[in-house]
């Protein structure tokens, strides 16, 4: 190893060190100071996620204007606070606090040994502020043995190169679109239709289709692959539940693709500030291997969205790895445009 080249930087002037009310050590810069969250500091927290929710629709006007009030913006952080084992951290300049960021970790083992810093849990009047105060809090995380670390990011650029910055890198991708106001395209060689009974069987070949291409490189993806008696049993039950819109795109007569349209109320993973109202979920989409490139997802994701503008819906939300080749790239192309981040980052070697 080469000795390094460089000099070490001299300690900035205004850098020093303070003690906080918990005993813990937390930095604090010029006049700003960090230190753990506490209870009191949720309605400055409320009225920093309003106006950061209020940035982000600027750019993406379709997200809920509901949480441009700070009073509802305080309910998501207070959420968040009340659940079990959160904590965090908050930067306060002089009496002000302009930034926080709160964590909480999920039971699910899919996430390892995680902390999830949701939607609600960060806003910073500074993009900069963030560093500091994921320094501050992922401390406590480790110590836990809290390596598996989550951000859900809106998507403004300087916000994102902030928590890149601090080692994390993307990993999901939360979207919207308007509904279409033009008729679907015709599809060569392929037709789409509502899925039928009779479909069952290779509806739940597809059930396995998707997490076992996700367990492929370039995702790593570690969700559970069901069996494929479970997938069976399971459109046996729902094959004709109305609150779920199923099409099959057939080609050569044989079913090799579908989709799944419902409405995005019905998702437990966009919810506040990433669910807009009256909008129509792309909750599921596959097709079989040996069948990709006839162009049968483009016209699955096509067919939901016309079956949520039929529906009454405004938009139509869908989510991505992004390390899906395939998702990755046809999403986009369907006009879905990217509201939030999911950040990913593993305390390891």
């Amino acid at each position: 190893m080469q000795p390094n080249r460089f000099p070490a930087c001299p300690r900035p002037p205004k850098l020093r060190v303070a003690a906080a009310s918990s005993g813990r050590t937390v930095r604090a810069m010029s006049r700003i100071v960090v230190r753990p969250f506490e209870a009191a500091d949720l309605p400055a927290a409320g009225r920093l996620l309003a106006e950061r929710h209020a940035r982000h629709r600027r750019t993406h006007p379709l997200l809920p204007a509901d949480y441009e009030d700070a009073k509802l913006a305080l309910v998501e952080v207070t959420a968040v606070w009340e659940t079990e084992g959160a904590s965090g951290s908050v930067a306060v300049d002089g009496s002000e606090v302009t930034g926080y960021v709160l964590a909480a970790p999920k039971p699910s083992a899919v996430w390892g040994p995680n902390i999830w810093v949701e939607a609600a849990g960060h806003a910073v009047r500074d993009p900069e502020t963030v560093r500091d105060l994921y320094g501050a809090a992922a401390s406590q995380w480790v110590e836990e043995g809290r390596t598996a670390h989550y951000v859900v990011v809106p998507s403004e650029a300087e916000l994102v190169d902030a928590w890149f910055r601090l080692g994390f890198g993307s990993q999901h991708a939360h979207a919207v679109r308007p509904v279409p106001t033009s008729p679907l395209p015709p599809y060569p060689g392929l037709t789409v239709r509502r899925a039928e009974r009779g479909d069952v069987g290779v509806l739940a070949e597809l059930d396995l289709a998707l997490p076992r291409h996700q367990a492929l490189s370039p995702v790593f993806s570690a969700g559970v692959v069901p069996t494929l008696e479970e997938a069976l049993a399971d459109w046996e039950e729902s094959i004709d539940d109305k609150d779920y819109a199923t099409f099959v795109a057939e080609y050569d007569g044989k079913v090799i693709g579908a989709a799944i349209g419902l409405s995005l109320e019905k998702s437990s993973a966009h919810s506040g500030l990433s669910q807009p109202g009256n909008a129509g979920f792309l909750g599921f989409a596959a097709v079989l291997p040996e069948f990709r490139g006839h162009g049968a997802g483009r016209a699955l994701g096509e067919t939901v969205l016309q079956w949520s503008a039929d529906a009454g819906y405004d938009s139509v939300v869908t989510d991505w790895r992004v390390t899906n080749l395939l998702s990755s790239r046809t999403w986009p192309k369907l006009g879905f445009e990217q509201t939030f981040h999911r950040l990913h980052r593993l305390i390891s070697y």
